[in-house]
């Protein structure tokens, strides 16, 4: 491609605007040109200065290979819960389960929610659906029972001591 870009742009571009029967049909060298001079003149006119993430690395860029990375990131971003695959909903399920069994209140919520989960853990194996493999492991009901019963007696024991807060004169009278 020894001619001008801009030259090359220009014939182009008469092509586009006259069309006559005998007009030369542009080449992907000539379109490549064309696209070439626009970005360039883009750029001088300050069209991608201030672009978000400009001058920032790119995210995740340089991990392990993920081949469902682009449900992964659209998760992440948008907060999702409940929706993709059911290895990445599991997974993330799990981390966030003694959290979730910390809110209930009755110790048969408890099982019921640990075989809740491990039900789906199962189910979720015998499927195939393709996606990333479940490696999601189950959990130990009665394991997860007695932390639940000892994080429950801390967190009690953390609400007694703590001092009970003081009402005002005005919330004392009625």
């Amino acid at each position: 491609m020894t001619e001008d870009p801009r030259l090359a742009a220009a014939r182009y571009k008469l092509g586009q605007d006259a069309e006559p029967e005998d007009a030369p049909v542009p080449t992907a060298q000539d379109r490549a040109a064309y696209v070439e001079t626009a970005i360039q003149q883009a750029i001088r006119r300050g069209e991608f200065d201030d672009l978000p993430g400009a001058g920032k690395p790119i995210p995740h860029l340089g991990e392990s290979h993920d081949p469902d990375w682009w449900i992964r990131r659209k998760i992440e971003r948008e907060n999702l819960t409940g929706l993709g695959p059911p290895a990445l909903t599991l997974r993330v399920e799990h981390v966030e389960l003694d959290d979730r069994l910390d809110a209930l209140a009755r110790e048969d919520e408890v099982r019921e929610a640990l075989e809740d989960f491990n039900r789906r853990v199962i189910e979720a194996r015998r499927q195939l659906l393709g996606g990333p493999p479940v490696v999601t492991p189950t959990r130990d009901i009665e394991a997860d029972v007695v932390a639940w019963r000892e994080r429950r007696a801390v967190r009690d024991a953390v609400t007694d001591a703590a001092p009970a807060p003081r009402r005002g004169w005005w919330r004392r009278r009625g």
